[in-house]
């Protein structure tokens, strides 16, 4: 059982951090208490914005001693919650973001290594300036930190090619519940010690201690990149498409992204600037990028080549590849812009789900038309990433924004939602983490022995119950 923050322990930490480092500001701490999507309101005693690691353990330890929660909190981009305090305000919002240096990078070993509050775009920014990139981005990566997306095993678009964070973390620092401070920053390619604790920290959210630092894989900079749109009539025959381009190209395909018609349309409606990237009109798109590390490749006619064959094969009906650099990224913007068009124009459940490659096409259309059918008037769109199994699958309200729809029937068509995943054999987060949202799903449809393995690895390393409590691991024993 945790306890509300005493005076003594307020006054201790404002002594250790400073000004710069404690602030119990209602108006400094507003922006930071909601989540992005706006679904969480919570509330904190206290924000503590550490700039060492060596303060991240005083203020663990002192809160272990005192049996106070901490919610751990980076750049505050999660799409389920998990950064977010419980509105009753027995927590402590632990701020990782003054922790931003790159402490280093090299081309040679090919490593960053970053602390939590790094924004990723600044990585990659660095990366480039040695000759060097970091493969993975994602929409939010002007305020995403690496901390958070260590802690939520992001994943983003090119986990096609490289993986999720899990792949490309290759040493963790971090702040166990007690306090005492793991060392695990050395970017060991062969370490055979027992568990790997760094790990099971990765994909934790928060609930086994603090990532304070992580080291980075690094991969040679992009020399040649090709990002074309392509329109055809179905996800199987996307799914036939992207087969063709790895046979003919390699490993050079990262990114391979399934976008349907009603959700380009959305974006065409209500994002400024948005433009039609073909003539026609397709009842799915696919957005794809290849890359070279190399000169000489002469990507470009490698791509086309295969276009070529795809439309002389009847598996494709148009495309058009990117004439320029501006071109490549209005494209990926057309991507990158789904989920704000959704929140202005379809407003509903979310949901990030994963099943398996050669099941997604099939699914992405039985499980809409199953949704639409057992809830008239509402709209699918599902979209996402091919390669990796990876749906956002998000059914839009039948009368646009409106809370009482979601208040009495939202949690039926999640419930209906997850229940198809689980049947096909997928999971019901594949790349934002169980956070808040999907707890009580994740009780209800995890695996009882994922769920007790779960429980006992928490007990055993927070066993007071201060690490990010109310997130990731159903307490209840069902």
């Amino acid at each position: 059982m945790v306890n509300k923050p005493p005076t003594s322990l307020l006054d201790t930490l404002a002594s250790r951090l400073g000004a710069s480092g404690f602030t119990r500001d209602p108006n400094d701490m507003a922006p930071w208490l909601e989540d992005w999507r706006g679904r969480y309101r919570g509330a904190a005693a206290a924000m503590l914005s550490p700039g060492t690691t060596e303060e991240v353990a005083a203020i663990v330890r002192a809160c272990a001693d005192a049996r106070v929660a901490l919610v751990p909190q980076g750049g505050n981009t999660s799409m389920v919650g998990g950064a977010t305090p419980r509105a009753e305000g027995d927590a402590l919002l632990l701020s990782l973001r003054r922790m931003n240096r790159i402490r280093s990078i090299s081309a040679d070993s090919n490593v960053a290594v970053c602390e939590a509050g790094v924004i990723l775009s600044n990585l990659h920014d660095a990366a480039e300036k040695v000759g060097r990139r970091f493969p993975l981005t994602l929409g939010a990566k002007g305020s995403a930190t690496i901390g958070g997306l260590a802690s939520t095993n992001a994943g983003g678009t090119q986990v096609l090619r490289f993986g999720t964070m899990r792949g490309l973390v290759a040493g963790i620092e971090a702040v166990l519940p007690d306090g005492s401070v793991f060392n695990g920053i050395a970017p060991l390619k062969k370490d055979s010690r027992g568990y790997d604790l760094r790990q099971l920290l990765i994909g934790a959210e928060g609930t086994l201690g603090v990532i304070t630092a992580a080291s980075l894989r690094l991969v040679p900079a992009i020399a040649e990149r090709c990002v074309a749109w392509i329109g055809l009539s179905s996800p199987q025959i996307a799914l036939r498409l992207l087969r063709l381009f790895e046979e003919r190209t390699g490993d050079a395909v990262e990114s391979f992204e399934l976008v349907p018609r009603s959700a380009l349309d959305l974006v065409l409606e209500h994002i400024a600037a948005a433009r039609k990237p073909l003539v026609g009109s397709h009842e799915w798109n696919v957005l794809v990028e290849a890359v070279a590390s190399g000169p000489g490749t002469d990507l470009a006619a490698r791509v086309a080549a295969v276009l070529e064959e795809a439309i002389a094969g009847e598996l494709i009906e148009d495309a058009v590849i990117a004439a320029s650099e501006a071109q490549a990224n209005d494209f990926w913007r057309l991507r990158d812009s789904i989920s704000e068009a959704e929140r202005q124009g379809s407003p509903g459940p979310r949901h990030d789900i994963s099943v398996e490659v050669d099941v997604m096409p099939s699914f992405m259309v039985d499980a809409a038309s199953a949704v639409e059918a057992r809830f008239p008037g509402t709209r699918v769109v599902a979209f996402g990433h091919l390669g990796d199994g990876n749906v956002h699958f998000n059914v839009g309200s039948p009368h646009g924004r409106d809370p009482a729809w979601m208040a009495e029937t939202g949690a039926a068509v999640t419930a209906l939602v997850d229940d198809l995943v689980v049947a096909a054999g997928g999971s019901i987060s594949a790349e934002h983490g169980i956070g808040q949202s999907r707890l009580e799903e994740f009780a209800r449809l995890g695996d009882p022995v994922r769920l007790h393995a779960l429980r006992a690895i928490k007990r055993a390393l927070d066993p007071i119950g201060i690490m990010n409590p109310g997130k990731l691991v159903p307490l209840a024993e069902r």
